[in-house]
């Protein structure tokens, strides 16, 4: 197992995290703020432009993230519901 430095992902949920109602379930999802944030982290680390902090900043943002994801496909699936219709 590495060793990784990263921001607590809980450390994103009061000013970063909302939730959107779809249908009958809610999920959730990024601030406009959190997610623009994620974008340029991203971008930076393209060129390996990133900090130290940075660096850990876009590894807690994007560990929340595959945890909003997890969550919000079990919320989906218990709800039985899908964002795209099969066609009949």
């Amino acid at each position: 197992m590495v060793t990784q430095v990263m921001v607590q992902p809980s450390g994103f949920l009061a000013s970063g995290v909302r939730m959107r109602q779809l249908g009958d379930i809610a999920i959730f999802r990024f601030t406009d703020e959190l997610q623009e944030r994620l974008e340029h982290l991203i971008e930076r680390s393209k060129t390996a432009e990133l900090t130290e902090s940075e660096q850990a900043e876009l590894t807690g943002i994007t560990d929340l993230a595959r945890i909003f994801t997890f969550i919000n496909a079990q919320l989906a699936a218990k709800a039985q519901w899908c964002l795209v219709q099969p066609e009949l």
